[in-house]
């Protein structure tokens, strides 16, 4: 196993990862802010273990663009050499909303589904859960919290940086052994991995997958523009001839057809069905 276990913090703005990573250090190491727009990286000890955090932007940041974002946060990942043995997608305890979705579509879209191998949620304001409710039951209540859990082997912990001292009576209800659990998590995510990270190679896979994807889905509207202008004429084949070139009009509009039959072959048929219907709806 890696001496030291470098572990990069994913989440959207204001979700508290800055104030994760120093409650995982256990002092103030990061600058807490919510218009942080670069990577914060620290080293410390903890429980015996040499571990290097790294906070990345967050998504949804209102100062940068999304293409901005995504070089940024990608960069934090090519400059922790060789690669994290961990990701930490952190969530606040709270409603589950469209822009947590977003956040994990981002992840896999940025990185790939390879990086759920290597990857725990972490929530954060552990104090709004309700009395005696651990953080697996609170999952269990979400849908697509419990989808992003299971995508993370089960993986999943909870922490307070702001009320959560290590003078609770409650063990559950203390940084001190939420941190201690998180590091286990992570000594087992690395040994599930054979003692392996995400490597920068997986990334440049990922980053070509989803440059295919682009090209393809550009490639679709290129050929349902001209399919719209298929049946744009067809539509004007069929309302602007008048009936004295009857014959003319039957032979035009076939024409017209076999084009668009023609353009058929070129897109698959449910890509077009949403456009086709709504051509020809105005015809």
């Amino acid at each position: 196993m890696s001496d030291t276990r470098r572990i990069v913090l994913l989440g959207k703005t204001g979700a508290g990862k800055s104030s994760l990573a120093n409650t995982i250090f256990g002092e103030p190491v990061f600058k807490v802010s919510c218009s942080t727009s670069v990577c914060q990286a620290g080293s410390r000890s903890v429980n015996s273990r040499s571990v290097t955090l790294i906070d990345t932007p967050g998504f949804f940041h209102t100062e940068k663009t999304e293409v901005q974002l995504k070089k940024e946060i990608v960069k934090c990942v090519i400059e922790c050499a060789p690669g994290p043995h961990a990701f930490l997608i952190v969530l606040k305890v709270g409603t589950h909303t469209d822009q947590e979705e977003a956040v994990v579509k981002n992840i896999c879209e940025y990185f790939s589904q390879e990086v759920f191998r290597y990857a725990a949620v972490v929530f954060t304001h552990g104090d709004q859960l309700v009395e005696a409710m651990k953080i697996h039951d609170f999952v269990s209540q979400s849908k697509g919290l419990s989808g992003l859990v299971e995508k993370c082997g089960g993986r999943c912990h909870v922490i307070d940086n702001k009320y959560w001292k290590n003078t609770q009576q409650d063990p559950y209800r203390s940084n001190q052994f939420q941190v201690a659990q998180l590091l286990c998590t992570i000594d087992k995510i690395i040994k599930d991995n054979n003692g392996g990270c995400y490597t920068t190679e997986i990334l440049k896979a990922a980053e070509r997958k989803m440059q295919e994807e682009k090209q393809i889905e550009n490639s679709d509207k290129e050929k349902i523009s001209v399919f719209r202008r298929f049946l744009i004429g067809f539509r004007r084949v069929v309302t602007g001839q008048s009936i004295r070139a009857c014959f003319g009009v039957v032979l035009t509009v076939g024409f017209a057809v076999t084009a668009v039959l023609c353009a058929l072959k070129f897109v698959k048929f449910s890509r077009l069905t949403k456009v086709a219907s709504g051509e020809v709806a105005e015809l």
